[in-house]
Formats: C-alpha cells, sequence, structure tokens
C-alpha cells in the first residue's frame, strides 16, 4: 500500500508567492524522499491557464504514521502553501511502467503529462461494476504502461488495506483532450465505473526516484 496525497495550494493573491518562497526547501526534501524511497512520485497540479493549484504526491510509506511523517518534514504543508490537503491510501498498479525521470535528466518547463483523479460511484453496485471492468481495463492499461503512455496508475482506497474506490493515474498526455480521447475508451469510462473525473496538467521533476512496482529494475 502506499498515499495519495492531493493538496491544494490558496486562491488568495499571495498564493503563488508562498509557493515560490518555499519552493526550493520543497525540492530539497523531495530530492531526499526520493533518494531514500519514501516517495514514489511528486507532481504539481497545473490548471489550464497555466496556473499551478497544488500538487500531488504519491508516498511510498504503508501507515498513517509514514503519511503524517511526511506532512510534517514538507515545507508546502508546514509554510501554508497547501491550504487543503486529502490524504487517501493508495495501491500502485504493478504494471510495466517506464522509469521515471532521473538525475540529468533536463527539467521540462511546459506541461507533459496529465493526473486523473477519478471517483467511483457510491451506490451499492460500484464495486462490482469496477471488478467486472477490472479485467478489460488491465488489458488496456498495461501495453499503455509499457509503450509509456501510462507513467503511473492504481487504486484510492477506502481505509488503509480497504475496498477500491476510485483511481489516480499519470500519462504522458500533453493536454486535457489527448487525455481525455485515451481515457474516453477505457472500460472503466465506457462501463461506467467512473463517476466523477478531474484532470489538471502537469510535468515531471527529475528526481532519484526508484523503481515503481511492476517496473524494470
Amino acid at each position: 500500500m502506499a498515499w495519495i496525497v492531493l493538496a491544494f495550494d490558496g486562491e488568495d493573491a499571495e498564493a503563488p508567492a508562498r509557493r515560490a518562497s518555499a519552493r526550493e526547501r520543497h525540492l530539497a526534501a523531495l530530492n531526499a524522499m526520493a533518494a531514500d524511497g519514501r516517495l514514489a512520485l511528486g507532481v504539481p497540479l497545473i490548471e489550464r491557464d497555466g496556473r499551478i493549484a497544488g500538487s500531488l504526491m504519491v508516498l511510498s510509506g504503508e501507515t498513517e504514521a509514514d503519511r503524517d511523517a511526511y506532512l510534517a518534514e514538507e515545507p508546502f504543508a508546514r509554510e501554508g502553501v497547501w491550504t487543503r490537503i486529502d490524504a487517501m491510501p493508495f495501491r500502485i498498479a504493478p504494471l510495466p511502467y517506464r522509469a521515471l525521470p532521473g538525475p540529468g535528466t533536463p527539467l521540462p518547463t511546459a506541461r507533459t503529462h496529465t493526473v486523473v483523479v477519478a471517483m467511483d460511484g457510491s451506490d451499492a453496485e460500484a464495486p462490482a461494476r469496477r471488478m467486472a471492468a477490472r479485467p478489460a481495463h488491465f488489458a488496456r492499461v498495461t501495453p499503455a504502461a509499457e509503450r509509456g503512455e501510462l507513467t503511473l496508475g492504481g487504486a484510492v482506497l477506502d481505509a488503509p488495506g480497504g475496498q477500491m474506490i476510485g483511481s489516480v493515474a499519470i500519462t504522458a498526455h500533453a493536454t486535457d483532450e489527448a487525455a481525455r480521447a485515451f481515457w474516453n475508451d477505457d472500460p472503466y469510462v465506457t462501463d461506467g465505473v467512473w463517476r466523477d473525473l478531474r484532470i489538471w496538467g502537469t510535468r515531471i521533476a527529475p528526481l532519484p526516484y526508484r523503481p515503481l512496482p511492476g517496473a524494470a529494475g
């Protein structure tokens, strides 16, 4: 198990300045966490107008203590950059992912990827819909990971070790339109598993990440 931290900056006029002021400390913390395996991936959430709305962090730690330790150390959390933080248990799907950008890779200056946060329905039939569509979904996303189109994907859980209630995925699509076109053909969309789907642009900073589950070492 892992944790997803979905965190949003304030919407006041000073929010961009707070992020800029803490950014170097944030990146230094992420470098250390990626190097020691506590951070699987961390990316900004970019709105269509280019504004950074927040961040998506994928933590490797399995316990609530791991989650709390990260938030206590994270400059964006400690210094008020993030004004809303949702931390959810998460299970990274073990797929044949390509290696994440590491040290020496040029830092992207524009959007390169897309984050999708998709929650299942809350009705009684929602778990059965997910399980029915899951084999076809995996048959589709496995080759997408192999060819580098799917950077990371997994299931949001309702509690540590609990029921799957949604998904988070990062794909190598530079526009909302390209990402939506990709997901519109997925069984989790066509079979009505996902009922609330949100999209943000992103880019991946080169950090000393460990290989994701299923990726070649």
